[in-house]
């Protein structure tokens, strides 16, 4: 918003505050339990703060949504009803990503086990702490609005009109806009919709139900989906065994200088005599030596 007072950058900060206290949970609760800390783990972070991000844009619309259902002064009423709108799809999407990642933790590899057990931890404390937490956030922020107070200073929002004219920068920076026209109404007004929203409702929503534009979707989504099938037939498995080893694993060094001094030759072939022989026998030493001629 352009508004010093509808600002929501501290809201969004505290909704990435939510996500890294959920890593900082998770993190600490495996590690507690004795649970290995393998090099992949590190990436868990990026997928939480993702996914947090997400629902805290969810929690906000319908915050936002609700203003035009509710009294701006029925602060419980509001809060309900964005619970009601967001909290069942965040809801869906936290229990398909929780089963996703413990389901991953029946692999024998321990370094996938460990990252699916940390990040499928991390996404329940990530929908505790947006269930609870951001929720208190959104209540505060919803105050200080009401406030009718900056969103960095925190301090209300007055025009002295008997004060000299000030530039534009510093009364769009300090009151809102640029016409020294007092913002101490604009909380008490209901909440415009957002451009975003208005140009998928106007604009986008009717482009895209034009029967011309539905059958190239169609047809478009049919190439993607012959592609994409395409593509799985190509794929060749294979995977690089020192990224699922500890960074101070020999695992490690040893398929360094296997690749270095070794990966021209190809794999070893090795010839086991099973049964006991005469090596003191020259017939014998002569047989052994016409097979490996003949292997060679």
């Amino acid at each position: 918003r352009l508004s010093c007072i509808r600002n929501n950058v501290w809201l969004a900060c505290c909704g990435v505050v939510s996500a890294g206290l959920a890593v900082l949970s998770s993190f600490g609760l495996m590690l507690f339990c004795g649970v290995p800390f393998g090099v992949t783990v590190a990436n868990a972070p990026f997928l939480i703060l993702g996914v947090g991000v997400d629902d805290m844009f969810i929690m906000i619309a319908s915050w936002e949504q609700s203003s035009r259902k509710k009294e701006k002064s029925d602060v419980k009423s509001r809060l309900a009803e964005t619970y009601t709108e967001a909290a069942l799809s965040v809801t869906i999407t936290t229990l398909t990503d929780v089963l996703a990642f413990f389901i991953g933790t029946w692999t024998a590899f321990p370094s996938v086990r460990s990252f699916c057990l940390y990040t499928g931890t991390a996404f329940v404390f990530c929908y505790i702490y947006n269930m609870t937490f951001f929720g208190a956030i959104i209540v505060l922020n919803h105050k200080r609005e009401q406030g009718n107070r900056h969103w960095l200073t925190c301090m209300p929002v007055r025009v002295d009109e008997s004060q000299p004219e000030k530039s534009c920068l510093y009364n769009a920076c300090c009151i809102g806009n640029c016409s020294r026209q007092t913002s101490q109404l604009e909380t008490k007004l209901p909440e415009t919709e957002h451009p975003m929203s208005i140009f998928f409702k106007k604009y986008y929503g009717p482009f895209l139900t034009n029967k011309w534009i539905k059958l190239l979707v169609v047809l478009l989504y049919g190439t993607y989906l012959g592609g994409s099938i395409y593509g799985c037939t190509q794929i060749r498995e294979g995977i690089d065994l020192r990224n699922l080893a500890s960074d101070d694993s020999y695992v490690i060094p040893y398929y360094n200088d296997n690749n270095k001094y070794f990966s021209a030759y190809g794999p070893r072939v090795m010839v086991i005599i099973t049964e006991s022989v005469d090596y003191w026998n020259e017939t014998v030493r002569l047989g052994i030596e016409n097979c490996t001629q003949n292997l060679e």
